[in-house]
């Protein structure tokens, strides 16, 4: 304990203030709730440096493994959200190896290209597990999630993985995360993106990490943009205490006083 508080290790600011840590994570939601808009915006703000909803974003390279669209279609959506305001600091795959069959490499190859690089998008999930594989127990779900979260500490950047909910309902919202606990269990939290009815425009996006603060942030679709607009949030940021010595400095050097020692 004596070594460990000795140590002064660096400090992994977060990609997204208050929203998006350092680290893996799963983005959950049942089929077509927009998950995949919710990445393009992510990336794209992060790849820009633009402020997201209320939240400060720090700019960095981002690759996006869109695993579940084509180039014509990932143009279209980009344009529809975003129009003509493009970046050079955003990549797309839409094919890539398995994590068993050389993911790890394709990703270590682009970092050693583009090493400031902060943001990592597998969309989805299953796109790059073994078909047929190792069947989907509690360790096979640790071991995959734990072996990109591996990489990703490797580099010190963020992963988001998506991946799918369950149709039954519960009452704790991330145990509808499909699959079992090993997921949630190997990643340092999740995000769950849920609708009441699939038609509505509104929709809730539920936060859970090791490092980030339980939140619930209500949404809004914009129809015509396709973006998603910060409606509320049921959660306070949290904000770290003063620290009792800055605190006396500040008030000594800003004292009316002339002199200080």
């Amino acid at each position: 304990m004596t070594a460990l508080y000795d140590t002064v290790f660096d400090i992994q600011t977060p990609l997204i203030d208050g929203l998006l840590q350092r680290g893996t994570y799963l983005f959950v939601g049942s089929p077509k709730v927009g998950k995949s808009f919710m990445m393009a915006q992510l990336a794209y703000h992060i790849s820009t440096g633009i402020p997201l909803w209320n939240y400060k974003v720090r700019k960095a390279t981002v690759l996006y493994f869109a695993l579940e669209d084509d180039y014509p279609r990932l143009q279209k959506r980009l344009f529809q959200m975003f129009g003509a305001e493009e970046t050079g600091n955003l990549y797309f795959a839409t094919v890539c190896k398995t994590v068993n069959g050389g993911l790890e490499e394709q990703i270590r190859g682009f970092m050693q290209e583009h090493p400031d690089t902060g943001l990592i998008i597998i969309d989805t999930l299953k796109r790059v597990r073994e078909a047929g594989g190792a069947d989907y127990s509690y360790a096979s779900d640790y071991d995959i999630v734990a072996r990109l979260k591996a990489l990703a500490d490797s580099y010190k950047v963020t992963m988001l993985i998506v991946h799918h909910t369950r149709k039954q309902k519960a009452e704790d919202i991330f145990d509808m995360i499909s699959g079992t606990n090993g997921l949630m269990g190997a990643a340092d939290g999740a995000f769950v993106l849920s609708k009441e009815k699939r038609t509505s425009n509104n929709a809730t996006l539920d936060v859970a990490g090791r490092d980030q603060q339980d939140m619930k942030i209500h949404l809004v679709r914009d129809a015509e943009r396709l973006v998603w607009s910060f409606e509320k949030s049921e959660t306070e940021l949290w904000k770290e205490p003063p620290e009792p010595l800055l605190e006396k400095i500040a008030v000594t050097l800003f004292s009316e006083s002339n002199r200080w020692e």
